[in-house]
């Protein structure tokens, strides 16, 4: 008869629970988000996001390094223009925001990894993300004329620095159109960090507080993904993969980790889970109140993000994190 096993004898001592721990969070997994706006000695904090700004450049190069030292590979810029039109001009052209800080930031630390969000939302007056049929108001985006704004936009971050190129629009065709023009402009070696499965969430809220991106009318049903649907992850990513896409994400992450699972077990390319502005603000909130214990909630929250399968980690956690694994 074989002995009763017991499971709490691997339990017993932390170096023994280390030692067989299944699922380890490191520096290396996380990214960054930053938000880049005009002007010069700007760092206005968000009111929903405690401890995230919006960033003037010479403020978003001084976050660079600090984020370099922590032993953070990456960085997400989001760019906040002064004007915005219907063209998404500033998403394209060679002095947007992204642009300037991806050069400065490339500039100052060269070693560090800078992903430009490729999106339009932050660029025009009525919050979506592309041409929108003239007096429709409903949200629907017109896919293919906006497919070539996005072709631009990836083209103009590549030749400013960018690293990575992450497509988050959501339209059909996306990651072989932003493909396409960075081929054809010489970025064969730029790769892609898709947002695969980006769905129509609630958790975006104080993300649009600090992009200034909020719809002015209708919503982002007609291109992000219905929450209630797990299959469509994979046809999405399904498709992405097929138009040349490097990396994956799926944003959010919380209340998605089963999504995040599927994909991984769908693909062998690197997945991505975006820890995103609503799930931030609510831990935050809640350690403010004195109501949890924010670096246990918080290094929990990121390990099972690992333990469902993401590779990387978009959170604005990371700077505390990278301290927290440090200490």
């Amino acid at each position: 008869m074989f002995p009763t096993h017991r499971p709490r004898r691997l339990r017993a001592h932390p170096q023994l629970r280390r030692m067989v721990r299944e699922n380890v969070l490191t520096t290396s997994d996380l990214i960054y988000p930053l938000f880049a706006v005009p002007g010069e000695a700007i760092a206005k904090e968000v009111r929903s996001m405690p401890g995230v700004f919006q960033l003037s450049i010479d403020k978003i190069v001084e976050e660079a390094k600090e984020v370099y030292d922590l032993g953070i590979p990456s960085i997400i810029l989001f760019g906040i223009p002064a004007d915005k039109d219907t063209d998404a001009t500033g998403a394209w052209h060679d002095c947007g925001m992204i642009q300037k800080a991806a050069t400065a930031v490339k500039e100052a630390v060269p070693d560090l990894i800078v992903i430009a969000d490729t999106c339009l939302c932050e660029y025009t007056p009525h919050g979506h993300c592309g041409y929108l049929e003239v007096g429709d108001l409903s949200g629907r985006v017109l896919n293919d004329p906006t497919l070539e704004l996005l072709k631009k936009t990836a083209v103009s971050q590549a030749k400013a620095g960018a690293d990575i190129i992450a497509p988050s629009g959501m339209m059909d065709g996306f990651v072989q159109a932003v493909r396409q023009g960075l081929d054809e402009a010489g970025f064969q070696d730029t790769p892609i960090m898709s947002y695969a499965a980006k769905y129509a969430s609630a958790y975006y809220g104080p993300f649009r507080d600090a992009a200034e991106s909020a719809p002015q009318f209708g919503d982002r049903r007609t291109y992000q993904m219905d929450p209630g649907n797990a299959r469509e992850a994979l046809k999405e990513i399904e498709l992405d993969i097929a138009e040349g896409a490097d990396m994956l994400m799926v944003k959010p992450a919380l209340s998605y980790m089963d999504v995040i699972y599927r994909v991984k077990e769908a693909t062998n390319l690197p997945v991505a889970a975006y820890n995103v502005s609503g799930e931030y603000a609510m831990v935050k909130a809640a350690a403010l109140n004195g109501w949890i214990d924010e670096e246990r909630v918080v290094m929990e929250t990121l390990t099972s993000f690992k333990r469902a399968g993401a590779d990387l980690i978009l959170t604005y956690h990371a700077k505390d994190a990278a301290r927290w694994l440090g200490a």
